[in-house]
């Protein structure tokens, strides 16, 4: 767990506002890992950022608003529960941000999840919630939030996308593949349609991670499970380490700063290189 007086530290965050999808995390509460969008929303934080952040369960959106407000006694840290992929909960989330704190400076689209499946095969209620879920929600958020940045006349759109967008990495995962390939398209779109607007819309597409989730794996009661945890730490990233969710939280919030001013329809990948070598990823 990185220490935060090594956090890098962006000025010009200091007062602004982030709303954060998918804060909380998955795992045992014991587990001082955090996962992407928590790893993200305490970056943030310790850069002075106010933190208005969601996830579908309430408890572990709670649980990393406990971690931010006990690490930083200087922390501003609102959470709710939302199903992103309602239009009526993310536009109540929405407005329950801008009435809390009158401004919304940054968007976190950080909500997804993977399910197996090749084209041949997968069912259509998977593949339909898939794409709900990777997909729709980052169309959605950005529905409900780009017209109030536009008014501002500035923001920031970081949507979290997956290096499975961009190349087979030995895992069936078609329609989570298929999304995140989306979601780099309509980050692209987006960044140029918001630019002359003061908006500014790129994607983070993180590698392997280490995160809560591979850790739940690893430490779970199922053998099945645990051997997926281990297939996954049988990389063969060439930096020779999987990333951290503080590898793509810096990645984020650098996005999120004035540092990266001049950068829309962006991609920044964080994989260690795996995207350009010639492995899969996976064994």
């Amino acid at each position: 767990m990185a220490d935060p007086s090594t956090f890098p530290i962006y000025p010009d965050l200091r007062g602004r506002v982030a709303l954060i999808t998918g804060i909380g995390q998955v795992g045992s509460t014991e587990t001082k890992t955090w996962g992407n969008g928590a790893a993200t929303a305490r970056l943030l934080s310790h850069n002075g950022v106010r933190i208005f952040g969601c996830d579908l369960k309430l408890p572990a959106a709670e649980r990393t608003q406990t971690r931010l407000l006990a690490e930083n006694s200087n922390a501003e840290c609102a959470v709710v529960s939302c199903d992103v992929t309602k239009p009526e909960e993310v536009d109540k989330m929405v407005r329950g941000c801008l009435e809390r704190y009158g401004r919304i400076d940054i968007l976190v689209n950080n909500v997804g999840m993977t399910a197996p499946g090749d084209p041949g095969s997968m069912d259509l209620e998977a593949w339909e919630k898939q794409i709900d879920l990777n997909l729709k929600s980052v169309f959605l958020c950005c529905r409900a939030v780009l017209p109030i940045m536009e008014k501002q006349g500035s923001g920031v759109v970081i949507n979290n996308a997956s290096i499975t967008a961009m190349r087979y990495i030995g895992k069936p995962q078609i329609a989570y593949a298929s999304a995140k390939a989306a979601v780099l398209q309509f980050t692209k779109a987006s960044g140029v349609m918001y630019a002359p607007r003061g908006v500014r819309v790129n994607a983070v597409v993180p590698g392997l991670i280490y995160s809560p989730l591979v850790e739940n794996l690893l430490n779970s009661e199922k053998e099945e499970d645990r051997e997926v945890g281990r297939k996954i730490m049988e990389h063969n990233v060439p930096m020779g380490r999987m990333g951290t969710p503080e590898d793509v939280a810096n990645a984020v919030v650098f996005l999120c700063s004035d540092a990266a001013r001049y950068i829309t329809s962006h991609a920044l990948v964080v994989d260690g290189g795996i995207t350009n070598s010639t492995g899969t990823g996976m064994p």
